[in-house]
């Protein structure tokens, strides 16, 4: 009796034992996202500059320093170049001068092709950065109930992204 009491009591604590309860919880999700690239133009105008300077130089009798024009909201600045002399002859000189011509706004209408995407005119501004648009094409994204992700490339400036994700929960 005494070699089945541990038996016994083992059998007693497994009567007493709740069942198992759990939650099981099972998640699946799919998403497609297909982007198009927009098109873009991006201009920095190049402002106007003008410097001079030297040593032993002096403004010539019938000129003047050389000055810069004031721009106007469609033109850029102008330039007037002046003229100069040596002060005193047989001595040493410097002389310096520099003229950068800055941007005029461009004329800009006819835009960017809805259907390609493309730029149809651009700045032409001291900085530029132009993209053109991305063209859909044959862009296309699906996913079938078995999980199963096809995409389709577009044309340039496309991106197309498809996931299937499967979670299983036990709580």
């Amino acid at each position: 009796m005494k070699r089945f009491l541990p038996i016994a009591m083992l059998l007693m604590t497994g009567a007493m034992v709740a069942p198992v309860m759990a939650d099981l919880i099972l998640r699946l999700s799919t998403s497609t996202s297909l982007t198009v690239d927009g098109a873009l133009t991006v201009g920095t105008r190049l402002g106007s500059t003008y410097a001079v300077s030297g040593n032993n130089i002096a403004v010539d009798s019938n000129g003047h320093f050389g000055t810069m024009g004031a721009a106007t909201a469609t033109t850029a600045a102008t330039q007037d170049v002046g003229l100069y002399e040596i002060n005193t002859a047989g001595s040493a000189f410097s002389f310096s001068e520099s003229w950068t011509q800055g941007d005029a706004i461009s004329a800009m209408g006819s835009g960017v092709d809805v259907t390609s995407g493309v730029v149809a005119d651009m700045p032409a501004y001291g900085t530029v950065q132009t993209n053109s648009g991305g063209v859909a094409g044959t862009l296309a994204g699906t996913i079938t109930s078995a999980g199963a992700v096809t995409l389709t490339a577009g044309g340039a400036g496309t991106n197309a992204t498809g996931q299937f994700v499967s979670e299983i929960t036990i709580n």
